[in-house]
């Protein structure tokens, strides 16, 4: 334990994470198994970037993999699975077509002591609305009418629309973690820090020590009740890095024992000839696309040419001209493959619309339609077009990938792209004041449904904040909710996604996997790597 204990001081100081690689390198390691050196210890590493603690306000993949550690969830995916299943709850059901009904397990608490009891449950969903933190999920709960507590354990959620098929799988997403109502605000985000001190935790990690974006270090939680079970590894360090070659270098000498998102492309085809490590993949969910903001895009609603024919144009022309298959190749050698689609392939109701409208009609760019497109509308030459991108979010190979999509969209004549990067805190808050015309966006499912490829982005008010309004759209995404009939709701949901290829209000163009690579010795990684795409640190444990 006295070598974890070093390793958590020095890395807490560290000014940066290259120092905390040098002073990692200088402790001796002699069983060659890891950073952690130990076997109730872990150490993780990741350039994932944590907005905040607090489910009401963060909608990212760095924040929900906190999340998913230190909350209790009311319905969650067992390891393997993307099916939901009860979590703390002893028993979730239909009570009523419009009546979701849950029991929670008796004796339940929070690691500060304090009950969790379904008034906790109520206080979660209800401040969540009522927050509507427009970088926070509330938008996944557009179909919940009311919650109520009839007693300590029971909790009745109330639904617009009878027989929705995804509030099961929503309970376990970012809008799912249950919060200590003695601990967080009812009506503002409650600081990271508070959340600490006050220990509001009843998930299969609690937090020990916290410093945002730099480090934070878990212990297991001996009174968590839920699916997931007793972690397999007590103690787990996560450190955060600015840069991902630092990440590789260390996962690479031993001094970290996991690095879970995001290396590089090359980096990854690097490692898989390392003997010392081993490179997991696992079912791919994630995608890239771009955003457009109707208001502040090219001709969009705001700007002073403001003519919706042109600026939906300007967004067909973009379609016909970004190739896939060369940013694939050139940029993520193979780690990503072309999306032609809203919903991954591999996905229930996943089709191709992107392929068969854009381009040359069999996933190549195709210049000349992109022309066509621009002079039917009386667009002038070449367009003006801003585009952001993160430059700390999405992996290094974020730069690469923008700059070839600037040379795809420069190369015909038809765009001149002023291409521009800010880092993730300051970017998630610009995007939604409408400050960026378009902009680099990546998403990771909350839940293994193609319903979570729709809702959040296509619902009239939802996560993007882009101004996208399509009432049709709107109420086939609620339909398909509440479909029973499996074929039916695949019509359905293959009916949105040509309705939203017509209208782009985002352009998808990659498919990536989930890659992790691990120190000889670490199991567990292909068990969490699984089609919930959730990443449970509990999964793992050391040789």
């Amino acid at each position: 334990m006295q070598r974890r204990s070093t390793r958590r001081v020095l890395a807490a100081s560290a000014a940066t994470l290259t120092a905390l690689s040098v002073a990692a390198c200088g402790s001796s390691d002699d069983n060659g198994g890891g950073g952690s050196g130990d076997g109730d210890s872990l150490l993780i590493g990741t350039s994932d970037k944590v907005t905040t603690i607090d489910p009401a306000g963060s909608y990212d993949n760095g924040s929900f993999a906190v999340m998913n550690q230190v909350y209790p969830f009311l319905m969650n995916t067992p390891l393997g699975s993307p099916d939901v299943e009860p979590d703390i709850a002893e028993s979730a059901e239909f009570t009523s077509p419009t009546e979701y009904t849950v029991v929670l397990k008796d004796g339940l608490t929070f690691a500060n002591g304090n009950e969790l009891t379904a008034s906790d449950v109520v206080f979660t969903f209800e401040r969540m609305v009522a927050i509507n933190d427009p970088n926070g999920p509330a938008s996944l709960l557009y179909n919940m009418d009311s919650v109520e507590a009839t007693d300590d354990t029971t909790v009745v959620f109330t639904l617009k629309t009878a027989d929705d098929q995804i509030f099961p799988q929503i309970l376990s997403s970012p809008a799912g973690p249950i919060v200590d109502e003695d601990v967080f605000s009812a009506d503002a985000l409650t600081s990271d820090d508070d959340i600490v001190a006050g220990n509001a935790f009843a998930g299969p990690y609690v937090i020990t020590d916290y410093e945002l974006n730099t480090l934070v270090s878990y212990t297991a939680n001996p009174d968590y009740q839920g699916l997931l079970g007793a972690p397999k590894t007590e103690n787990v360090d996560v450190t955060y890095y600015a840069d991902a070659s630092n990440l590789k270098l260390d996962i690479e000498q031993g001094n970290i024992d996991v690095a879970f998102r995001s290396l590089s492309a090359t980096d990854i085809d690097d490692l898989r000839g390392n003997d010392d490590v081993e490179v997991v993949d696992g079912p791919g969910g994630e995608i890239r696309y771009i955003v457009f903001n109707f208001d502040t895009q090219p001709f969009g609603a705001t700007t002073a040419e403001a003519d919706p024919a042109k600026a939906l144009a300007v967004r067909q022309a973009v379609a016909d001209l970004i190739d896939r298959q060369e940013i694939a190749d050139q940029v993520y050698r193979g780690t990503y493959t072309p999306l032609y689609s809203y919903v991954p392939d591999g996905l229930t109701g996943a089709a191709t619309p992107l392929q068969d409208m854009y381009g040359d009609g069999e996933g190549g760019p195709d210049a000349d339609a992109a022309a066509q497109a621009l002079q039917a509308a009386g667009v002038q030459t070449p367009v003006q077009l801003s585009l952001q991108y993160s430059n700390d979010h999405y992996g290094p190979s974020s730069g690469d990938e923008y700059a070839l999509i600037k040379d795809q969209l420069e190369a015909t004549g038809l765009f001149e792209v002023d291409l521009q990067t800010t880092e993730w805190t300051q970017y998630s808050e610009d995007r939604t004041a409408d400050v960026y015309p378009a902009y680099q966006l990546g998403w990771f499912p909350d839940y293994s449904d193609a319903d979570n490829y729709l809702t959040p982005f296509f619902l009239q008010e939802n996560f993007l904040g882009n101004h996208y309004d399509n009432q049709q759209v709107n109420d086939l995404i609620l339909q398909q909710a509440s479909t029973p009939d499996a074929d039916e709701r695949t019509e359905l949901i293959e009916q949105i996604q040509d309705l939203v290829a017509q209208d782009l209000s985002t352009v998808p163009y990659l498919q990536g996997a989930q890659v992790a690579v691990v120190r000889t010795g670490v199991e567990g990684v292909s068990d969490t790597l699984d089609a919930s795409f959730k990443f449970r640190y509990g999964a793992l444990s050391a040789g």
